[in-house]
């Protein structure tokens, strides 16, 4: 064989550079990270997106008042807050996107087992002092007993009837009685007991904010719908309506039954509160960020009980971090909390007022409805329009406390989360769920890979025919193509993440071409070389010093617009994109260490040099007879 020109590296080592890489590659896809545990036939598995094996995609739109679109970077905001908490979840193959001005798509690769459900949610967290408690007594107040009227015709306010509160305790001592089931606890610290009973504090009064021109319009509506009578005899109530001493009482505000979560809205907390007729049911189906107003007093349901809740004076944001904990007293999994510097004074000051109550509080009387044996009063934690909580406050806390509960290993860490990724700045509606199945998956799947083949398959008959010899360089270079280009996508998808989808393959598809645009480049160049009277030895390098120059720019100009395809783009464009660019700069890799060494191995063979094996046919049929240059 012929020692190759001076100054050209020897086809061998640029073979074996090639065989180097694949064996790294591919000891990092039977051994690399994300491996562990996994057989070897699963580790020949890429990770495939929601269009290939199925899977689940959430749409959420966002709501504001008066219907209008929020703003660009509220959304986008909004965007990496769902993205945090999916990933959260340790939801795999997960693409969170914004999808024109109020919608954010959510798409989530295999089975999704409803972890997509709450991940749209507000999360707006408020701790609001109980200052009145009432039963869910709509269904009697719509259907009064016909007997006697009893002191057991009313529902009590709570579902647990005569059950202990949860409390807030101090730091654990051995005669100090701990927090129960859903309620705070102090985290340990220096002090044991709760701060020095102090005077009563005596709140200033908190003006609720102005209503507007469009809730008075529908607060008309509303009164035209119940009646006259009806909502004036509502606007009268200071207190429940008492069904224990005349179940019949309720019937003159039978018509608030009628009313929607939306138009229940609209009433006064007072309103909600008061009227029994108006059900937890209607209650909760007010529409989402309804009671998230921080400086208006609202109503919430919780286990069959009505409660008036006071403004909120600590809000989501004044935690700092939350985090799920196993506790090591009571085997039971908390959330513990740990406030901002100004969000610790204003814990301290409401836990105070709740520990300490004025003379004209009712938050007392509500907690001794709600509990037996209550001493102290109730600050209801409510996350959205849902009070996860409603613990009685046992002393002063100023340090780190604890949400205790039923906790699971994984409820614990989901409340931790939405508490820890914030408050959206947007409120979000649920949209449409699209499921696509693992059937249609597979079908799809399989048929981006015939398409794959047949594409491969027309350029591999293509080339045998127009040639021959040089057709199977052309076939070896996209088999090794495509062996790294597989190797390549199961190694992404497990170090970065990386989906393959319907658009990658079809971007697959696309730098065949390419490929085959560079093979006719160097083979024409060939054919141009002997044309001019080189021996096809001699032709070759020449044919490469030339051809790959345009070899070059062709495929930078590829990789260049796939960049910028990848950058401004979203979703399944950006799968193709990044699809286009990995093939093609894989095909450089080919072109450089395979094509042109094995071009320089083939150019010494005596098949090269035969016109009817080669594939060069009558260029050198024309130039038998010349000289090398």
């Amino acid at each position: 064989m012929a020692r190759p020109p001076q100054g050209q590296p020897h086809p061998g080592r640029q073979l074996a550079v090639l065989g180097f890489l694949f064996v790294i590659l591919y000891v990092l896809v039977f051994w690399g990270p994300g491996t562990k545990g996994l057989g070897y036939q699963e580790r020949l598995h890429p990770k495939l997106g929601l269009d290939l094996v199925g899977g689940t995609q959430a749409t959420y739109v966002a709501s504001l008042a008066g219907g209008k679109a929020p703003s660009p970077e509220s959304m986008e905001e909004s965007r990496k807050i769902i993205d945090q908490r999916v990933n959260a979840l340790g939801v795999a193959e997960a693409e969170v996107v914004v999808e024109g001005n109020r919608n954010i798509v959510v798409s989530v690769a295999g089975e999704a087992n409803d972890q997509l459900k709450n991940v749209g949610q507000a999360a707006q967290m408020r701790f609001r002092k109980v200052l009145k408690a009432t039963g869910d007594n709509a269904a009697v107040a719509l259907n009064p007993p016909s007997a006697a009227p009893s002191a057991s015709a009313a529902p009590k306010p709570s579902a647990s009837a005569g059950a202990k509160a949860p409390a807030v305790t101090g730091s654990p001592a051995p005669s100090a009685s701990t927090g129960g089931q859903g309620g705070w606890e102090r985290a340990p610290s220096p002090s044991a007991t709760p701060s020095a009973p102090a005077a009563t504090p005596s709140a200033a009064p908190v003006s609720p904010p102005p209503v507007s021109a469009g809730v008075q319009e529908q607060r008309a509506a509303i009164q035209k719908k119940v009646g006259a009578e009806a909502w004036a005899a509502a606007e009268k109530l200071t207190d429940p309506v008492d069904l224990s001493s005349d179940p019949a009482a309720g019937q003159k505000f039978k018509a608030f039954s009628t009313l929607s979560g939306d138009e229940v809205n609209a009433l006064t907390p007072e309103m909600q509160f008061n009227v029994p007729t108006i059900s937890c049911d209607q209650l909760n189906k007010r529409p989402a960020g309804a009671i998230d107003e921080v400086k208006s007093k609202v109503v919430a349901c919780q286990s069959g009980a009505k409660m008036l809740l006071d403004v909120a004076k600590v809000v989501g944001t004044d935690i700092d971090t939350a985090s799920p904990q196993l506790d090591q007293q009571s085997g039971q999994w908390v959330v513990s909390l740990d406030f901002t510097g100004p969000g610790q004074s204003k814990w301290t000051a409401l836990t105070r007022e709740a520990f300490q109550p004025g003379a004209n509080d009712t938050c007392l009387t509500a907690a001794q409805a709600l509990s037996t044996g209550a001493t102290h009063c109730l600050v209801a934690v409510v996350l959205d329009k849902e009070v996860i909580s409603a613990p009685e406050i046992q002393g002063v806390l100023s340090g780190q406390s604890q949400i205790t509960g039923q906790f699971s290993s994984s409820s614990a860490k989901q409340l931790a989360d939405q508490i820890k990724y914030g408050a959206l700045p947007v409120t979000f509606e649920a949209g449409t769920t699209q499921t696509v199945t693992a059937t249609l998956g597979l079908a799809q799947l399989k048929a981006g890979l015939i398409a794959a083949a047949i594409g491969m398959g027309l350029v591999a008959i293509y080339a045998f025919f127009y040639y021959r010899l040089l057709g199977s360089v052309i076939f070896l270079s996209l088999v090794l193509s495509g062996l790294l280009t597989f190797g390549a996508l199961v190694v992404l998808g497990r170090t970065t993440g990386f989906t393959l989808t319907l658009a990658g393959i079809a971007g697959f598809i696309v730098s065949l071409g390419v490929a085959a645009d560079s093979f006719v480049i160097y083979f024409e160049r060939l054919k141009d070389e002997i044309h001019e009277g080189r021996s096809a030895r001699s032709a070759v390098p020449r044919a490469w010093a030339r051809a790959r120059r345009t070899i070059i720019s062709a495929n930078t100009i590829t990789i260049m617009a796939a960049v910028v395809l990848y950058i401004v783009s979203i979703g399944a464009v950006r799968g193709f994109a990044f699809a286009l660019g990995l093939s093609t700069v894989l095909d450089l890799v080919v072109v450089f260490l395979f094509r042109h060494p094995i071009m320089t191995l083939f150019a010494s063979t005596k098949a090269f040099l035969s016109p009817r094996v080669s594939g060069l046919g009558r260029v050198l049929q024309r130039t038998p007879t010349e000289k090398e240059a």
